[in-house]
């Protein structure tokens, strides 16, 4: 067996007994909650963004296909489906489906109150299960081979304003030359706690928009486009050489910009946080075991007056520090994994929906980044840990003994 591997094990721990023991404990206990909390900070970080990237893509795409033109207007110019991008995008690999639908203008009154709204029209290729985790109460909008159902569903923002409920029969009151208006049920009530979207948004048919605009069966406002991973650069050059020449590709990380330089803000706090935790952690360590060598020192002494070389009694100190990394490191994993097992699957914590975007903390599982905190808190710390074995090279055997 090693014999600074040996000797490392036989004072640590439990077998130090007293002051040891308890030092020990205390670097252990230090270095696993730095663990845990980084992990934690990261799952919840990463929890917070995909869930509200998530919101903000489940109501636009990841990219949005529309029409040139001048006009600042809410409302979209029409373009067919029989596009070249309508017909092709399925030769893209990373494209999982597209979603057609067209805005329109228009005030909804209440019993008492006005409210100005931007009816969405969607089509049969609405993704109801995806918009259906949104929906609080009722039901999602049948939409019909043929005609319409006239049905719509409002936000719980615009419904609480308007003192409106499922089942009540609301007239939308369309911006156009000359008005329109259409007499409509409201059949569900959804909330994503994003206001660019409760505020203003009413999920009825697209057709509607269709016959109020006066425009054929195969024509739409835009394509939303929704990719199977993150978007990024590569995935808007492949879908731009499909492009009709008229046609504009929209990413929705710059339509909704507020809303995303904030969740990359959150990353810096994120960063010099952990940053703060691992600096602490790692300068316990080498702390601790400064300390640990000194309440060594009478031991270092006698095993230099034995013929024991530096580099011998070094590496006792060494596996000493190894040894309480690992611990650590198990501890602090074991803690952070756990309780963000019992998060995601209990969500016992709650928040304020209207402040947070979402009524608990979400946990976002990242094995990558654990990894990586692992392994960077392993370097730190193996690095640091050579720092006060130095000392062992200064301890007179002499002296040492005599130490008291």
């Amino acid at each position: 067996m090693n014999l600074s591997y040996f000797i490392a094990k036989r004072i640590s721990f439990r077998r130090a007994g007293g002051f040891s023991a308890t030092i020990h404990g205390i670097a252990v206990g230090s270095l696993a909650l730095g663990v845990a909390v980084s992990i934690l900070a990261f799952m919840v970080l990463g929890g917070f963004q995909k869930t509200v990237a998530d919101k903000v893509y489940s109501f636009t795409g990841h990219y949005q296909v529309q029409r040139f033109t001048m006009s600042n207007a809410f409302e979209e110019a029409p373009f067919s489906l029989e596009s070249d991008f309508a017909k092709n995008y399925h030769n893209l690999d990373f494209v999982e489906r597209i979603q057609s639908f067209a805005h329109k203008a228009a005030l909804i009154k209440g019993d008492q109150e006005v409210e100005g709204i931007l009816m969405k029209g969607v089509g049969q290729d609405f993704d109801t299960l995806t918009f259906k985790k949104y929906l609080v109460s009722g039901r999602l909008i049948k939409i019909p081979e043929e005609g319409t159902s006239n049905e719509v569903m409002l936000s719980r923002l615009i419904a609480n304003r308007l003192l409106l409920n499922v089942g009540d029969k609301i007239i939308l009151y369309f911006v156009q030359d000359p008005p329109r208006y259409r007499r409509v049920e409201v059949v569900g009530i959804y909330e994503t706690f994003l206001e660019n979207f409760d505020e203003k948004i009413v999920i009825g048919e697209l057709q509607t928009i269709r016959n109020l605009n006066g425009w054929k069966p195969e024509q739409v406002g835009g394509l939303e486009v929704f990719v199977k991973e993150q978007p990024n650069s590569q995935q808007v050059s492949e879908m731009e050489n499909i492009l009709d020449l008229d046609l504009k590709l929209i990413n929705s990380q710059d339509k909704y910009l507020e809303i995303f330089d904030w969740l990359k803000l959150l990353d810096t706090n994120v960063y010099v946080f952990i940053t703060l935790i691992g600096f602490v952690a790692v300068f316990n360590m080498g702390a601790i075991l400064f300390i640990l060598i000194m309440e060594r020192t009478q031991m270092i002494g006698l095993l230099k007056a034995l013929g024991a070389k530096n580099a011998q009694i070094r590496r006792i100190f060494f596996w000493n520090g190894i040894r309480i990394l690992g611990r650590g490191l198990l501890v602090g994993n074991a803690v952070g994994l756990g309780l963000g097992f019992l998060q995601s699957t209990f969500n016992l914590i709650p928040l304020d929906a209207e402040s947070y975007y979402m009524s608990y903390v979400p946990i976002d599982w990242n094995w990558p980044v654990f990894i990586a905190i692992n392994l960077g808190i392993t370097i730190l710390t193996a690095a640091v840990l050579w720092i006060p074995v130095i000392v062992i090279s200064r301890v007179n055997p002499i002296q040492s003994i005599r130490f008291d």
